[in-house]
């Protein structure tokens, strides 16, 4: 009797062993972190330190959602894998081919997040819903304009595992506007000035030198000069809301109009545009503002383009 007993006990053991194993597994599918903790084992990881703190990530991610506009760009020119973005992402000109098969989501997308299984949240830093993202993957939030767009993007790289190819687009973009720069200067003059406007929900506004649209390459890269008035209207927030009548204040030598054809752009024919200085003497340059709002690397190599084509004509 006891040797029947024996083996009917340790066949009762493993069948209930198997049972739970099975059932820890339906748990964890069922669970929110089953998105991060089936894409990547601890050995696929490292610890990346973030400004709320260290965050365990992958070091090879490969389903990313990003949850602003402002870093899109910076993960696609290090050619990771993107599964979620934003709308104003896929809808600028420059991305909207090789964003075609991923997802629009914003912060409010938990349960189509949790679909697209990402194995890493890239947000800014007042995101909603972080601590329910923490829960889907790991998630890393930066805070707009706390540092500038070459650390930005070292910081992405970072984050990716793809520092070295962070650094090399950082020296080489340096040399490359550097080089521009002294170009442009040499053309229309070292003490001309340079403005950049914009309508943006039927308001005229004019940028300082970190706002994209190109501000950074022509203030910081290139250094040329922005007119007086921009430079204190602009000073607290990064931009300055500014009516027709008093953009003749505000503009420089020469303008860059960043141009929204959805927009209202009537201001350009009333005689008081046409008065001004850099209009009649033909020194403004239309941009297509969908491609030009942002300051990733993908935007900023169009925008030198853009610049190099328009000051230079080549």
């Amino acid at each position: 009797m006891k040797k029947l007993y024996v083996p009917f006990v340790l066949f009762l053991l493993l069948l209930l062993s198997a049972c739970g194993g099975n059932q820890n597994k339906t748990d964890q599918v069922n669970s929110p972190s089953h998105a991060s903790s089936s894409t990547a084992s601890s050995a696929d990881t490292f610890t990346y330190q973030s400004e709320d703190g260290p965050v365990e990530v992958p070091t090879h991610p490969q389903r990313v959602v990003v949850l602003t506009r402002f870093l899109t760009g910076n993960v696609m020119a290090l050619g990771v894998p993107l599964v979620g973005v934003d709308e104003m992402s896929k809808a600028n000109p420059n991305f909207k081919e090789k964003l075609a098969g991923t997802e629009a989501v914003t912060d409010e997308s938990l349960e189509k997040i949790i679909e697209l299984n990402p194995d890493l949240i890239i947000g800014l830093s007042d995101i909603k819903n972080i601590d329910k993202f923490k829960k889907i993957a790991p998630t890393v939030t930066y805070t707009y304009g706390k540092v500038n767009f070459l650390t930005q993007q070292l910081e992405i790289g970072k984050l990716l595992n793809k520092e070295k190819e962070a650094q090399a687009w950082v020296d080489d973009f340096n040399a490359r506007t550097k080089k521009v720069g002294e170009e442009i200067k040499a053309k229309i003059g070292a003490n001309a000035t340079v403005s950049v406007i914009e309508t943006f929900n039927k308001q005229l506004y004019v940028y300082g030198d970190n706002f994209g649209r190109g501000t950074e390459i022509l203030y910081q890269q290139f250094k040329l000069g922005m007119p007086e008035k921009v430079k204190a209207a602009t000073k607290k927030d990064g931009f300055f809301a500014v009516s027709t009548e008093v953009l003749k204040d505000f503009t420089g030598d020469y303008v860059i109009f960043s141009k929204n054809a959805d927009e209202d752009n009537s201001f350009q024919n009333t005689e008081t545009y046409k008065n001004i200085p850099a209009v009649k003497n033909q020194h403004v340059f239309e941009a297509d503002a969908k491609a030009f709002y942002f300051n990733d690397p993908l935007s900023m190599e169009y925008q030198l383009q853009f610049f190099i084509h328009s000051f230079l004509g080549k």
